[in-house]
């Protein structure tokens, strides 16, 4: 007797929605996956967010496209939960929802000036300069010569490199046109990142961090004083390999003498802004006050204020301090840590309460919030996995699938949804990778929907 395959609907096409795909297909239970992504392309950040000179780590994306041709995965792109299909279209149609929606919005700093012009997230910014359709019409002023970046992770360091690296070698990626020719346009010399914290604390990892030596015609520079540890932070590095080379990588940096470049990127530590100073409604400094650390009884080292405050200026301020997720309509959203609530990937129906919602459940950073880095998503899948495992021999499932499982098509066809099969991946990728290829580059993406749906073929 032939089993029925259980039918799964993945929430999300980025790197926690492939490595849960990759879990299922890998056990022996026959499933049935339709991946539904609310962007034509897949991939999510690593389409949208990795940097566009870090091509390396987008090769990761070959692994998703063997996934996405395995004949048990339908993919569904340009179709949103909450808008073109519901949560009860899901739940009669499918066995199991794993939701991998990721974190799509940003923290703020809750200073005063945050708002003003020249102000701007670091995701509305890597958005810009990566194709995002959803920030294809932001703008940043790059008429200026001092740029401050608040944050101390490798978000940050992507932003500040890509402000002072060499136009004519982004125009060798796959970086946005719009993007790159605005950065040809720059008037950016100088981009200081500031850290709350201590050097030993920063959370960048470490090829990152040494890039900044290599560019060319750019020089990167720290205070040798703001790299003195006291006693707690030598000893927070003692036993940390990537920090320890972090610390040596920034000593290098402040022994080294000027190079012969034009920009400067600059590390500042133990320093938190206060206020971001205007001039007619426009950024024109960012207020900063000096930190000192003070360890905490579970060992933490917390930054606390001096009093001292100085003012840096800029004609732009991006704020990288941290991705937060974003509720999706009929699914239990955590407000306080900005992630679906569950129990080891089980879905919770309150963030604060005992009861799992069946047949649902939850990876990546909308399970545990934005932290890790890529592969990091992997292991976290495998554990959600498990979890459905388990769940599927207890005879555990989402609610009420009927025999309209197959349907999703024509449910879409019926409400006019243009959605993007796999097919029309492919000819999307296609048709990139050919105007790539006749530039010198890996791909020239399409950055808004309509251009997206027309090279796929979309049926209208």
């Amino acid at each position: 007797m032939t089993t029925s395959p259980t039918r799964i609907a993945i929430i999300g096409a980025g790197p926690a929605g492939f490595f849960a795909a990759e879990a299922l297909l890998k056990r022996d239970d026959p499933v049935a996956i339709d991946m539904i992504n609310n962007l034509p392309a897949p991939y999510g950040l690593v389409r949208d967010g990795v940097a566009p000179d870090h091509q390396a780590i987008k090769s990761v994306a070959r692994v998703y496209a063997k996934l996405l041709a395995r004949d048990e995965v339908r993919y569904f792109g340009n179709v949103t939960l909450g808008e073109d299909v519901t949560l009860e279209d899901l739940r009669s149609r499918y066995d199991q929802i794993v939701y991998a929606v990721g974190a799509q919005s940003d923290r703020r700093l809750g200073i005063p000036g945050e708002d003003l012009a020249g102000s701007h997230a670091a995701m509305r910014f890597v958005g810009w300069y990566n194709a995002h359709p959803h920030f294809r019409n932001e703008t940043f002023d790059l008429d200026c010569e001092d740029v401050v970046v608040i944050g101390n992770g490798n978000v940050a360091i992507d932003v500040a490199r890509i402000l002072v690296l060499s136009p004519d070698r982004l125009a060798t990626t796959d970086i946005a046109d719009h993007a790159l020719a605005a950065l040809r346009k720059s008037r950016v010399r100088r981009v200081t990142l500031l850290g709350r914290r201590g050097p030993a604390q920063a959370s960048f990892t470490n090829p990152e961090l040494r890039e900044f030596g290599r560019l060319d015609g750019v020089s990167a520079t720290v205070d040798a004083a703001e790299l003195e540890l006291d006693d707690a932070s030598a000893a927070e590095i003692e036993d940390n390999a990537v920090r320890k080379r972090n610390m040596n990588t920034l000593r290098g940096y402040a022994e080294a003498e000027p190079g012969d470049g034009d920009r400067v990127v600059r590390f500042r530590f133990l320093v938190s802004p206060v206020e971001v100073v205007g001039k007619d409604g426009k950024v024109c400094g960012v207020r900063v006050e000096r930190n000192r650390l003070v360890a905490q009884e579970d060992g933490y080292q917390r930054a606390e204020g001096t009093g001292l405050v100085e003012t840096l200026p800029c004609g732009l301020l991006i704020r990288s301090v941290g991705y937060r997720g974003a509720p999706v309509p009929g699914v239990p959203f955590d407000e306080r840590a900005g992630i679906v609530p569950n129990d080891g990937g089980r879905v919770l129906a309150l963030a604060d309460g005992p009861e799992v919602v069946p047949g649902e459940y939850v990876v990546g950073w909308a399970k545990r919030g934005p932290s890790g880095v890529i592969g990091t998503n992997k292991a976290d899948a495998a554990g959600t996995v498990a979890l459905m495992a388990e769940d599927r021999g207890a005879g555990v499932t989402a609610g009420r699938r009927s025999s309209r499982a197959d349907d999703l098509p024509r449910l879409l066809e019926r409400r006019g949804v243009r959605w993007v099969d796999k097919e029309g991946w492919a000819r999307m990728d296609a048709c990139e990778t050919a105007a790539g290829e006749a530039q010198g580059r890996p791909r020239v993406k399409f950055c808004r929907v309509p251009e997206m749906l027309e090279a796929a073929g979309a049926p209208r």
